[in-house]
């Protein structure tokens, strides 16, 4: 008690202290098109104090009264310093112009050196946008999610999948969002590219570990991204056109210096090549990103934005496949004092799978729906002390699928699996300290509720085990349900509850050298229901209740960070270790498609992953890139229930689908004149692991093939080298048009990297053979991009 009673006193003293200085805020835009900009560097170094700015550009910082030097730089922007004279609290607001010289060459301050190493942050991936649009990519496509790969801890189930996994975690394990929206699906054309267009992206940031009390809902990761707010000056266009899709996007402001408006639209056309071969067959995607922005005042704006894309995959019009995302959100973002900021949002996604199949005469609709009301403070309340707190509240509407006749002749009845509904709840707070000079801590709580609430049909089984096990073949097998009950959806049927701590540490032994330990429990009640590695548009999400629980996560990190050369390079190395509880599997057999009792064929396990990562950067001048490293590993584990049940894989440990062990990346960047950018990268990945057959024996003429444990073999290592190069013509002198080329080269040494294997014997020789599936040869690429 006497301890908490002088943590207590320290803290109201530090605070008390506080009151004697004031407060100075305000945002940080780019002077070009009044865009706010996130993480800018707001610097006192006669006060060796500082803050950077938030996701909306907003700082706050308290200071004495006085006479003061001020330094407001950011990476890609001239630095702006001057001398301040303040008496009392007021904003000050800074617009920054970018940079004359290129990127590269930006002089990095001592202080952003010094602010960057002693943050808590850890376990964060950043990405500029400049950077990711000069990475080479198949068929010449800029690709965010395909860019992360290239950093430490993050990979995919290889080539043409969707998705990403992190750390070794399973790709339902990621929360994306997209100002603030869930994203479900985050592929076009089954995992080609992603549903994010480059051009409408301001920025982005991935958290592998240490992710901040504000966000939950999955155990694995946050790929937390934001929108481009619009030119408020100037109209501008800008996009590009490739060989087998192109994009456009146009903003302008609505009141000039006060409102904005961006559109942005992409469409692959690929497709119509196909038809004038005659080929009835087409696969094609569409996406349209927009955004309003209202400045109402110096302490309140408005922002609406949205983004609509589709998926059509049709045979010959007898089968058509449509999904897609469709999300919004409206923002409030309002100064309340002179040291809160808040924001208010409500927020609709809604992802959609539907299916038309023309020779049996039915549709097939399925999905997920969401409604989402959050509220966000920020609040310092001193120099070592900040406060983020908030209260979150979600309503989601689930379709496992349904049945329609799409003619009035088709013998068709319509048929609806059951629908079901939850709510989601959590109030977060989450306190950023610096303690002293060299250490700094963020640590906080969030709690989370989730209401599994009333449906039209639940099956009841006996025991309360919709899975049963039958000892005389060694196998599990689906439950008969002894009856059903009807609860009204105003109801709670099922309640879940957990508390979840983050932690963030930093200790600095001087302003070029860290480490950082992080902690973080996270928990998951909603579940994607899949039997691949790399998800299809096919599987489904569906919530904790009665049958299904909530996974749980803990994870630590811990890290060491040193920049060399004022930061021109810079080494990152971090280890860490989570183990996730209630981790879903599913019994031998399992039919996941428009199944209407899930619980029959899911079992719960658990699973572990750890490593080390080692991320080693060169930041300036003409030749810049990283090398990236990962040593991991990730199992599973589902055990019997009882003494006699054998779980699965005899209740062993068994490598994870995405598991990999080695995971090398080289990223090179080589700017050649004022003309010419050159840029490379070579991957080299463990294969992904699978199961091969061992033997095989005979029944009546029939083979029956004997299988090694699960996942205990490996397909063919993975690794490609690809190029590109960007061409920039010289503007012509008083023109705003401004033009490049990009010229792509994806796996030059045409390696066949294998996507599976499967046996079959052959008919020739009679004799058992291995065919290797491989996607991808050598693509060349051409892309050419316009902005005016």
């Amino acid at each position: 008690m006497t301890k908490i009673l002088s943590a207590i006193f320290i803290f109201l003293f530090s605070y008390l202290q506080a009151q004697d200085k004031i407060t100075l805020n305000g945002v940080v835009r780019d002077a070009a098109n009044n865009e706010t900009l996130y993480g800018v560097n707001i610097i006192f170094p006669d006060l060796s104090t500082g803050t950077i700015t938030n996701e909306y550009g907003f700082y706050s910082l308290k200071i004495p009264a006085g006479k003061h030097q001020i330094s407001v730089s950011y990476l890609g922007y001239q630095t702006l310093s001057q001398e301040i004279q303040i008496e009392k609290s007021e904003s000050l607001n800074f617009n920054l112009n970018e940079s004359s010289e290129i990127l590269e060459e930006v002089v990095i301050t001592e202080n952003f050196e010094r602010l960057n190493i002693r943050s808590p942050e850890m376990s964060v991936t950043k990405l500029e946008i400049n950077t990711i649009k000069n990475l080479p990519v198949v068929f010449g496509e800029v690709d965010i999610v395909k860019s992360l790969l290239l950093l430490p801890g993050i990979s995919n189930a290889g080539e043409g999948s969707s998705g990403f996994n992190v750390r070794g975690g399973a790709v339902g394990q990621n929360l994306i969002l997209l100002d603030e929206a869930t994203i479900y699906n985050a592929s076009h054309l089954f995992g080609l590219f992603s549903v994010f267009n480059p051009d409408a992206i301001k920025n982005l940031k991935l958290y592998k570990g240490g992710i901040p009390a504000k966000y939950g809902g999955r155990v694995s990761s946050v790929l937390d991204i934001y929108q481009k707010d619009g030119n408020s000056k100037n109209f501008h266009a800008n996009g590009g056109i490739g060989l087998i899709s192109s994009r456009l996007l146009v903003e302008g402001p609505i009141v000039k210096d006060k409102g904005s408006f961006l559109i942005g639209g992409r469409s692959s056309y690929a497709h119509l090549f196909l038809k004038l071969i005659d080929n009835p067959n087409s696969a094609y995607f569409y996406d349209l990103n927009t955004k309003l922005s209202y400045r109402l005042n110096d302490r309140n704006s408005l922002l609406f934005s949205g983004y609509f894309g589709r998926d059509i995959f049709n045979i010959s019009e007898r089968f058509k496949n449509t999904y897609g995302n469709a999300v919004f959100n409206l923002r409030w973002n309002h100064v309340l004092t002179d040291n809160i900021f808040t924001n208010l949002s409500v927020i609709y996604s809604d992802y959609y799978y539907g299916l038309t199949l023309d020779f049996v005469e039915f549709n097939w609709n399925s999905g997920i729906k969401n409604l989402n009301l959050k509220y966000d403070f920020n609040q310092l309340l001193n120099e070592q002390l900040s406060i983020d707190y908030g209260i979150q509240s979600t309503y989601y509407e689930f379709n496992p699928g349904e049945i329609e006749p799409s003619t009035a002749s088709s013998g068709i009845n319509y048929f609806e699996l059951t629908k079901k509904y939850t709510l989601e709840n959590a109030l977060y707070v989450s306190v950023s300290h610096k303690f002293s000079e060299k250490f700094s801590a963020t640590y906080g709580i969030r709690f989370s509720s989730f209401f599994r609430l009333g449906q039209d049909s639940l099956s009841l089984y006996e025991n309360n085990k919709p899975v049963i096990f039958n000892p005389d073949f060694g196998i599990y097998e689906e439950a008969e349900p002894i009856s059903q009950r009807i609860l009204p959806k105003n109801e709670v049927e099922k309640t879940f509850m957990n508390w979840e701590p983050r932690l963030s540490m930093s200790y600095s032994f001087n302003d070029s050298q860290s480490v950082k330990f992080s902690y973080n429990r996270m928990s998951q009640y909603l579940q994607l229901i899949s039997h691949t590695n790399s998800p299809t548009p096919l599987d489904i999400w569906a919530p904790s209740g009665k049958y299904i629980k909530p996974q749980l996560l803990d994870q630590i990190a811990v890290g060491y960070f040193q920049n060399f050369k004022r930061e021109s390079y810079t080494l990152e190395i971090e280890g860490f270790y989570k183990k996730v509880k209630n981790r879903l599997d599913y019994i031998d057999g399992a039919n996941l498609v428009a199944n209407n009792a899930i619980e029959q064929v899911i079992l719960h396990g658990k699973s572990r992953a750890y490593g080390m990562e080692v991320l080693f950067r060169k930041n300036t001048g003409n030749f810049t890139g990283w090398l990236a490293y990962t040593l991991s590993k990730s199992e599973q584990k589902t055990e019997g229930r009882t003494a006699i049940e054998s779980g699965i894989n005899n209740g062993n440990w068994y490598n994870t689908g995405y598991d990999k062990t080695h995971d090398i990346s080289l990223t090179a960047s080589y700017k050649l004149g004022e003309r010419w950018l050159l840029n490379t990268n070579f991957i080299f990945q463990t294969g992904l692991p699978t199961t091969f057959p061992t033997g095989q024996y005979q029944i009546e003429n029939l083979t029956i093939p004997v299988f090694s444990a699960r996942n205990s073999n490996r397909l063919p290592n993975y690794h490609r080298l690809d190029i590109s190069t960007t061409y920039t013509p010289t503007r012509k002198l008083n023109s705003k048009y401004t033009s490049s080329w990009n010229f792509g080269i994806y796996n030059v040494y045409n390696r066949k990297n294998a996507v599976s294997l499967n046996f079959r014997n052959n008919e020739d020789t009679r004799i058992n053979e291995a065919v290797r599936l491989s996607l991808f040869g050598i693509i060349p690429s051409i892309t050419y991009n316009f902005k005016f």
